[in-house]
Parts: structure tokens; C-alpha cells; sequence
């Protein structure tokens, strides 16, 4: 269903979670290889903080998204797509003058001399998004926001609405801020570290993977990421296949979930079919985890199984894994836990049957 014109009131719905940020159609390659030996592509969505809306509201949660998009068939498609997993999209704004942002990438992970991505997004409706055209109410209407430093990258006036929206004030959600150090988005590449370092110390609940972390900032481990990033309630460090290390202590004026300790949480073995999406999944699983109250261990294993799931599938959304079955898997001991595996169709499986795999 289409969103309000540019300028159309509304009022604010209420949400669990607020996730804002740009959102493109992506077209997945029919098969391996370079950009220019693909013969075609399907056509999907893509977008960091809406990947995070869709699973959240897939979990049961009200997940809102706030973005811009065209008055075009690729914003109709956009904003269908993503209210079809039950996500608010009430607050996006078309505009009329600006297209929706597209892009194309090869099948190989981001993380390798062989992908290839095409962006096509500069002057998109989204990099215009400021504190001028995005009505505050909507994005502070929920317990947590959602930002990543993507956004940041856009535009100056991307930077300003984050800003705007990061600044202390009475009765601020919780401030979720996933680093997503994206290089070749950056128009000034020697100003993202500073930009994204502020806008983490900013925040109450920061992700950020090791390998981003060195190469923005020069830091190695885990240990020095967080003397580094002292402010935030909660700091998620992701370590790959090594799993995950959260940081958690008291931040003045928030209960970010933590009394100063330190959580290291194995990763899962997974049978990978694609590795994309992974970050933005864990981030959902996290933050519903976070929601229900879990405690820190629980709230990552939520996260490596949301990832899982998204790791056994070709694209960058799926089905979550149903809660009481994830819960199950959650309570496992740490052996169950290290040598449980992954592949795909577990989470199909698992909705029909309802039954822990075995480890």
C-alpha cells in the first residue's frame, strides 16, 4: 500500500522499534560471476535498517519503518514489499522529484576482492531525508530507534537528521546504532571515522564488528573497541565465526541492561547458502531479545540463530525462527549449544515440526 505523499500528516503510531534509513530494490545475480558475465537478475529489497523492521515485525513485535522513497514503481514496490512482513510504513514519504535508490551486487560475500556492487542512489528521495522533512514524532515514537552509520554516509543532511535525532533529550527511546562501515558509500572517505565514532558514543546499544572497527579506526580486538567507546549502555562486538563479545554497564539516565559485565558468546555452525544479511538479523534478534528483557547471553543467542536463518537462505530476509522454538534452542547448555549445526530449510523444518534439532 502506497505511504503518504511528501507533507501529508499523520500521527505518530506508537512502536516497539523505529528503524530509519534507505531502503533500495536490489537485483540478485541468476547466477556467479562478475556484474558484467550475469545474464539477469531477480529482484529484491534491500536496506539495512528496513531488513531490521521486517524481522522484528515477523517476530511479533511493532516494528516501524521511516524512510523516502520515490513517487515511482520501485517505491511502490518497496514500501508494499516490506509492509507485507507487517511493518508501519505510514511514516515514509514519497517524493516526487527524487527516484528510489536501486543496486545491483554479485553473488560472492561483500567481504572478498570478488564482490562487486552497483549502486545507483546518489539523489535518491532517501538521501534527502533531514530534520527539516522527517517529523521527530515519528522516529522517537517507539522504545527503541534504530540508525546505522549508512545513513550517515548519504548526505550531509542524512548526517544532520542522525544528529538531530541522537542528541540527549527528555524521554529519548533507547538509541540502537549499528556502525556499518560501508567504505565506498563515503563522498569524504577520511571523515567516516570520525563521523561514525561520535555518533556510536552517542548511543545507548552500539553494533560493530571487529573487522570494521580496524579498518575505520585502527583498533584490534575487542578490548580496545571498548576503550575506545566507553559511553554506550550496551557495545556488541561481532567476531565473525568466533561469535560475539557485549559490553554491558550503566549509562547515566538509561537502563541500557547491564551492571558492568562482559558476555562472550560462541557462534553457530551454519551451512551458509549466501553471506549477506547476517549483520542486520543479529542486530533484530538482539533487539527483540533486548525487548522481552533476556538476559545479555540470551539476548546474543538470539541473535546467531536469527542470523542463521538468514545465513541458509539466498537472500537478505527470511522467516525468523519460531520464538518458542528459538527459546528452546536458546536454553541449551554450552556443549548442546557449540556443536548444534545449521543448514538450510531448519527454520521450515522447525515451523512444521516444532522440534528441537538435534545437536
Amino acid at each position: 500500500m502506497p505511504g503518504p505523499a511528501a507533507g501529508a500528516a499523520h500521527a505518530a503510531t506508537p512502536s516497539d522499534v523505529v528503524c530509519l534509513g534507505e531502503s533500495m530494490v536490489t537485483f540478485l545475480p541468476s547466477r556467479p560471476g562478475r556484474l558484467a558475465d550475469v545474464p539477469s537478475f531477480g529482484r529484491a529489497i534491500g536496506g539495512a535498517e528496513s531488513n531490521v523492521a521486517c524481522a522484528l515485525a515477523a517476530s511479533g513485535h511493532r516494528a516501524k519503518w521511516v524512510s523516502r522513497v520515490g513517487a515511482d514503481g520501485f517505491g511502490d514496490h518497496l514500501i508494499e514489499a516490506i509492509s507485507r512482513y507487517g511493518v508501519d510504513t505510514s511514516a515514509v514519504e514519497r517524493d516526487p522529484a527524487r527516484p528510489t535508490g536501486i543496486y545491483f551486487r554479485t553473488a560472492t560475500d561483500r567481504a572478498t576482492d570478488t564482490h562487486e556492487v552497483a549502486y545507483y542512489r546518489a539523489g535518491s528521495a532517501a538521501s534527502a531525508m533531514s530534520p527539516a522533512n522527517v517529523p521527530a514524532e515519528d522516529a522517537l515514537c517507539g522504545r527503541i530507534l534504530h540508525l546505522s552509520g549508512i545513513t550517515a554516509a548519504l548526505s550531509e543532511d542524512c548526517l544532520s537528521l542522525l544528529h538531530s535525532l541522537t542528541a540527549p533529550r527528555p524521554g529519548r527511546p533507547l538509541i540502537s546504532f549499528d556502525v556499518n562501515h560501508r567504505t565506498g558509500l563515503w563522498r569524504d572517505g577520511e571523515a567516516a571515522p570520525a563521523v561514525l565514532l561520535d555518533l556510536a558514543r552517542r548511543s545507548d546499544l552500539v553494533f560493530v564488528g571487529e573487522d570494521e572497527a580496524e579498518e575505520a579506526w585502527g583498533l584490534r580486538g575487542a578490548e580496545a573497541i571498548r576503550a575506545a567507546l566507553p559511553e554506550p549502555g550496551v557495545l556488541v562486538v561481532k567476531r565473525g565465526a568466533e561469535g560475539a563479545t557485549v559490553f554491558s554497564g550503566p549509562r547515566p539516565g538509561a537502563d541500557a541492561g547491564g551492571t558492568g559485565s562482559v558476555t562472550t558468546v560462541p557462534a553457530l555452525r551454519v551451512d551458509v547458502v549466501a553471506p549477506v544479511g547476517a549483520g542486520d538479523a543479529f542486530a533484530a534478534g538482539f533487539l527483540s531479545a533486548t525487548l522481552r528483557e533476556l538476559p545479555v547471553r540470551d539476548r546474543v543467542r538470539h541473535g546467531h540463530l536469527m542470523a542463521a536463518a538468514v545465513l541458509t537462505v539466498p537472500g537478505d530476509l527470511t522467516d525468523p525462527p519460531v520464538r518458542a522454538h528459538a527459546d528452546r534452542l536458546v536454553a541449551l547448555d554450552d556443549t548442546a549449544w557449540e556443536t548444534l549445526r545449521l543448514g538450510p530449510g531448519w527454520t521450515a523444518a522447525e515451523r512444521a515440526s516444532e522440534e528441537v534439532p538435534t545437536p
